[in-house]
């Protein structure tokens, strides 16, 4: 009988301690949100912009140029989007279109990301700091790492072009 009671006072003082160990997919998200991190994004929790979530949800930036701001629009996935919105490329619906239309090159390299996206990849947000994926991190970071050349592409694309003032180009660079 006591070695039942130190049994049980045991479990007592062990499972405390098992609460505090990170799940797997908690060790999964911290490796990906460090990697990433490692290549110059910036991760954040915030509200996405999205009607009828009222949860953080995690959005990874890549910044523009402090001199070469870029476009606002907003993305979003037609599962939480409006059909009154207008659709951009396969499953994607403006939420809020650039004022300037984007050239066709940008638009093709945009849309041939959109479509390699997870499926919990919900918003795609540019505004004059930074271009964000606002996603539920189902990936590791060995599948995320496969779209960082598109978004540091069609980031660098996109700087320059605010939706306020001249379209402006470092020297040297093409256009589009």
């Amino acid at each position: 009988m006591t070695w039942l009671f130190i049994l049980f006072v045991l479990l007592l003082v062990v499972s405390p301690v098992m609460w505090l160990k990170p799940s797997p997919r908690q060790r999964r998200i911290s490796v990906l949100r460090t990697e990433a991190s490692k290549t110059g994004l910036t991760v954040k929790l915030g509200k996405p912009p999205l009607h009828g979530i009222k949860t953080s949800m995690p959005a990874y930036r890549w910044r523009y140029p402090q001199d070469l701001p870029g476009p606002d629009f907003v993305l979003v996935r037609d599962d939480h989007a409006s059909s009154a919105l207008k659709p951009f490329a396969h499953g994607w619906r403006w939420r809020r279109e650039p004022l300037r239309p984007l050239p066709d090159a940008l638009q093709g390299r945009l849309k041939a990301l959109l479509e390699r996206l997870p499926q919990d990849a919900l918003v795609v947000e540019s505004h004059r700091q930074a271009l964000a994926l606002w996603w539920w991190e189902s990936q590791g970071f060995s599948r995320f790492s496969t779209y960082l050349e598109d978004f540091v592409a069609l980031r660098d694309g996109l700087a320059g072009r605010p939706d306020d003032g001249p379209v402006s180009v470092p020297f040297g660079q093409p256009r589009g």
